[in-house]
């Protein structure tokens, strides 16, 4: 894929360049709004928003990484849900119930059903202590452990320097850990950590 040239296409109204560009980041745009947000419904509107955006604002875009500038308006369409739903709280049964639909998108059909089961609920555990984090810690963490995104590829999406990246970076990773080390007991047996001494 030549991102510059569809990038460049998409600009002069070339919508299906810009589709090719959204089959490209969908996914990474999805995981990272889902790892944010932590439910499906909001994750894909999150993601159908920074797309929209994206292409309305397409125009703005001045050369750098495209995926770090796509994923700065995922983060800003997720910080967006984050406020709205501070403003007015609502809790849904739906939220409650893992969603099978992403789920299902994760299923190796080669895995026997015993470590299918115990990824799932490490999985569980994990995504739970992620979602423990303030949301900048959260999309840190998910940037770099998640997506594989480097500290300046991070600095850039959050819009923030290295320092405070590396920082956010290193007290999410934390707290997470002290969160699976207080939660053993749902993690496979293989999986617990050993406190320090």
């Amino acid at each position: 894929m030549d991102e510059q040239a569809l990038i460049d296409a998409a600009c002069r109204g070339d919508l299906a360049a810009f589709n090719r560009l959204v089959l490209a980041y969908q996914g990474m745009a999805y995981n990272l709004a889902y790892r944010i947000l932590g439910n499906a419904e909001g994750a894909e509107d999150a993601a159908q928003e920074a797309f929209i955006k994206a292409y309305r604002n397409l125009n703005q875009y001045r050369g750098g990484s495209f995926k770090a500038w796509l994923l700065r308006i995922v983060t800003n369409a997720c910080y967006d849900q984050l406020r709205h739903v501070q403003r007015r709280p609502a809790s849904s049964l739906e939220d409650v119930a893992v969603d099978p639909e992403h789920a299902g998108k994760l299923v190796d059909r080669a895995e026997e059903p015993g470590a299918y089961a115990l990824r799932q609920e490490l999985n569980q555990v994990i995504q739970a202590g992620i979602q423990q984090l303030p949301a900048e810690q959260r999309m840190v963490l998910t940037l770099s452990d998640v997506e594989g995104l480097s500290y300046e590829e991070i600095a850039a999406v959050m819009d923030t320097s290295l320092g405070t990246v590396k920082s956010r970076l290193s007290r999410a990773r934390a707290k997470l850990r002290d969160f699976l080390l207080e939660q053993q007991e749902l993690l496979p047996k293989r999986y617990r950590l050993e406190a320090d001494d």
